[in-house]
């Protein structure tokens, strides 16, 4: 029987110039190369310039995924952001994209579940596709985490970098088994009892401030592997796959010890997944789409490819997509 399923047209993304390495780091906070690189796998990251806004990362990564696409933005009707560190407190960072690419029809909105970003605005946008509301949707996840770190603080701010990727998606028919192209299986889950695990100490509501970035790394790290490897089960699970059978698995880059707990528990080589945290650092609801461009400019992703796509943020929120390319 006939379905719609969302299907990747393009990828692409967009860094800052600006790289901040390990060695800058000492500079500011008492760290060092040695203790950054054993404990998150991170070497340097990219930060955004005073002057370049969220929307900016995410128009310029948009752009690239719909040039690749070959798709005109007059013919999207739907601009999904995910981002923790919007532009302003309204209106959306996706209504800024969406006017900044030249989008005209349908709707643009933001996703806020922090580093499980990307997941929640894919699993959204699929939905919005598959019922027929919208034809084609541009996803997008942007931040400068930079805008809302502690400097003084060297467990969190030694972490995060900022950056854009975006993926377009179409709706087309296909058969309606696991072969298709297309998003597969989608899961989304969230528990606030964990809120304060990894949190902003500010906001509009509460401070009046934008506040600082604060975390408690060990008991994020607890959760994280076990969170991970629970909901790639559960997606596995909706589609019949087996871990082995997964072409590439493409993470939230958060922490390399995260990684490779991970693979350890679902039995996957190294060589199976994608890492760019080395370079990137993590760049919360962007590090997906990232990593996804990063494997496309790399040959690793190609049409056929099923790839798995996971993420754990601040909320908790987690969730991952199987799609096939």
């Amino acid at each position: 029987m006939a379905v719609i399923r969302s299907v990747f047209r393009g990828v692409g993304a967009h860094l800052p110039k600006r790289v901040m390495t390990n060695a800058d780091l000492t500079k500011i906070v008492d760290t060092s190369d040695e203790w950054i690189v054993e404990r998150t796998g991170i070497r340097e990251r990219h930060i955004a310039d005073d002057d370049e806004l969220t929307s900016d990362l995410g128009t310029a990564a948009a752009h690239q995924a719909l040039v690749r696409a070959g798709i005109d933005p007059v013919d999207i009707d739907l601009v999904v952001c995910a981002t923790a560190t919007p532009d302003r407190t309204f209106p959306a960072t996706a209504v800024r994209i969406q006017q900044s690419l030249g989008v005209t029809k349908g709707a643009a909105f933001d996703v806020q579940a922090v580093c499980s970003g990307f997941v929640y605005a894919l699993t959204i946008a699929d939905n919005f596709l598959k019922t027929g509301q919208f034809k084609r949707a541009v996803v997008v996840g942007a931040e400068t985490f930079s805008r809302i770190l502690d400097w003084e603080d060297r467990t969190t701010c030694v972490l995060f970098g900022d950056g854009a990727g975006a993926v377009v998606l179409e709706a087309q028919p296909q058969h309606g088994t696991r072969e298709d192209r297309g998003i597969l299986a989608t899961r989304i889950r969230s528990d606030g009892r964990f809120e304060d695990l990894l949190y902003v100490d500010g906001g509009p509501g509460s401070t009046k401030t934008v506040g600082h970035l604060r975390m408690n790394g060990r008991e994020v790290f607890r959760h994280a592997v076990q969170k991970i490897t629970g909901i790639i089960e559960e997606t596995l699970v909706m589609t019949g796959y087996a871990p082995d059978e997964i072409d590439l698995y493409v993470p939230h880059q958060a922490n390399q010890r995260i990684l490779d707990g991970v693979l350890k528990k679902l039995g996957v080589p190294a060589e199976k997944i994608v890492v760019t945290l080395d370079k990137h650092g993590n760049t919360s609801a962007a590090s997906i789409p990232l990593a996804l461009n990063h494997a496309f400019e790399q040959h690793r992703v190609k049409e056929g490819s099923l790839v798995l796509m996971e993420a754990m943020g601040g909320g908790f929120t987690w969730g991952a997509v199987l799609a096939r390319w």
